[in-house]
């Protein structure tokens, strides 16, 4: 999802954007943690106000003051605001399905997102798919339906909005390879924070709900989460191909699984593994194990 410039070549993967990627996991694990505790007790479109608020705030105290009107200053308005929309819709979705579902499982089915990106990449920009990358696509597919099964707890209408995160992640990867190289990475930041938080303040009077004094540290843990995890990824992809750093990303699963077991009590059943495996292993493929063209960026589960 990065807006950078294209990444240094250079044998081997660069250690320092391993150890970034590995802390953007556990800062978006910590940010699906928080959002679905505090779903608890508010609204999710509340949560999701509350995590671009914060996003927001950080950005104007920590980037303003130094890059000024750099920092707004955008040459395509119409592509941030349907990048920013498109994330924001992942975002509602995600944390409406993880409001309901355990945190492992919402995670897993939003990994098919990579395999997507190939599908509207053929529609959309005119891309070659070759056929074993097809039958990876097919083969990661079927994993949902190991999480997504009949008699499984999975089976449920909030499964639909995993994959309706997942769907719009896809497109959002898309619209940020179209725009890419124009703006300031910061700058897309800052748009990805100001856009959810106008949208979500029209729809915070009819879903308000007088938040709790004691609760107020872990709203701002919330979007710093978010934003710290985000900046992390745009620092790592400045010095490494996505594709690289995939397997590193896919860490987040680990930490969201642990996670869920220890504040919720969620364990995945076998059928759940399972399907992870099965995603995890397509989408690795799909980055990792196919020739691809010069100048190809392979889709991971990290852009």
């Amino acid at each position: 999802m990065s807006e950078a410039a294209p990444p240094v070549r250079h044998r081997g993967v660069n250690p320092r954007a391993v150890v970034m990627v590995l802390a953007m996991a556990l800062c978006f694990t910590v940010l699906e943690t928080t959002a679905k505790w505090l779903s608890r007790t508010y609204p999710v479109p509340m949560v999701v106000w509350i995590r671009y608020t914060g996003h927001l705030a950080l950005m104007l105290i920590l980037f303003l003051p130094r890059m000024r009107l750099r920092l707004v200053r955008t040459i395509q308005p119409a592509g941030q605001l349907a990048r920013a929309t498109l994330l924001l819709g992942s975002t509602l979705c995600n944390f409406g399905a993880i409001s309901f579902l355990p945190l492992a499982e919402v995670k897993a089915i939003s990994f098919v997102s990579p395999l997507l990106v190939t599908v509207f990449a053929v529609w959309l920009l005119k891309e070659h798919v070759t056929p074993s990358r097809w039958a990876a696509i097919l083969v990661g597919f079927a994993g949902t339906l190991f999480i997504v099964r009949p008699g499984s707890a999975m089976l449920d209408p909030a499964a639909l909005l995993a994959l309706g995160s997942a769907f719009c992640y896809s497109l959002y990867q898309i619209m940020t390879r179209r725009i890419s190289g124009g703006d300031d990475p910061m700058t897309t930041l800052f748009y990805t924070a100001l856009v959810g938080c106008v949208f979500m303040s029209f729809m915070l009077p009819h879903v308000w709900k007088m938040p709790v004094l004691q609760h107020l540290p872990f709203f701002l843990l919330l979007g710093a989460a978010g934003m710290v995890g985000h900046l992390l990824l745009i620092k790592a992809l400045e010095i490494e191909r996505a594709s690289a750093l995939s397997p590193f990303g896919y860490t987040q699963l680990l930490w969201i699984s642990i996670s869920g077991f220890l504040v919720f009590g969620d364990v995945p059943d076998l059928h759940s593994v399972i399907g992870m495996a099965i995603i995890v292993a397509s989408g690795l493929y799909v980055a990792w194990g196919h020739r691809y063209v010069k100048d190809e960026e392979p889709e991971s589960a990290i852009e």
